[in-house]
């Protein structure tokens, strides 16, 4: 197997971290060798954070390099703009992409703009995108915090990983009380894709 080369991007508070986390978990249960590397700003003030995930027999490095992402699991539109030059150029990389915007202090005071078009220039470079309100869908279920597993569960459809056992790697890495519901945003994140 080659290996897979996945980035997931977003701003703090959005669990870009926790799903990074419960993807290796799972890709680990099914003997896969993985690297994953964080990488983040002032994440808990709505700044970048992005997370490198590699899987396949054997990886050397956890990062992953320009133009070699096959799959970028977008929680904000601008945070995957930015993150586009990952992406693989021959027309097979994939966009899970939440349609919701994070504006940062630059646009906030005015100095910088907003792109109006983020998601038409994201779809104009991927091979295929899968965009979604997963934050409404998320507010749906009655917390918007589990936004990051919707998101998760598109991503694990798109990637073909289905037959790992989600539910218990859900299970075993979040809080008791909110395991049943991050079970079912997983499922209609599959759904959704």
């Amino acid at each position: 197997m080659t290996t897979k080369n996945i980035l997931l991007t977003g701003v703090g508070g959005q669990g870009t971290i926790l799903a990074s986390k419960l993807l290796t978990e799972g890709l680990l249960s099914q003997g896969y060798d993985v690297k994953m590397s964080e990488v983040h700003g002032m994440s808990q003030r709505e700044g970048p954070v992005l997370t490198h995930v590699r899987f396949g027999e054997k990886v050397f490095s956890p990062i992953v390099e320009a133009k070699r992402a096959d799959v970028i699991i977008g929680f904000e539109e601008l945070e995957v703009l930015r993150n586009l030059e990952y992406l693989r150029e021959d027309g097979k990389g994939i966009v899970i992409l939440n349609r919701v915007r994070v504006y940062p202090i630059g646009v906030q005071n005015g100095s910088e703009k907003y792109p109006e078009n983020a998601a038409e220039l994201i779809s104009a470079r991927a091979g295929k995108m899968v965009a979604m309100d997963a934050s409404e869908e998320a507010r749906k279920l009655g917390n918007i915090r589990v936004m990051n597993i919707i998101l998760l569960g598109a991503s694990v459809r798109q990637l073909g990983l289905e037959g790992i056992d989600w539910g218990r790697i859900i299970a075993e890495n979040v809080k008791p009380q909110y395991v049943e519901l991050n079970q079912q945003a997983f499922e209609l994140g599959k759904s959704l894709s």
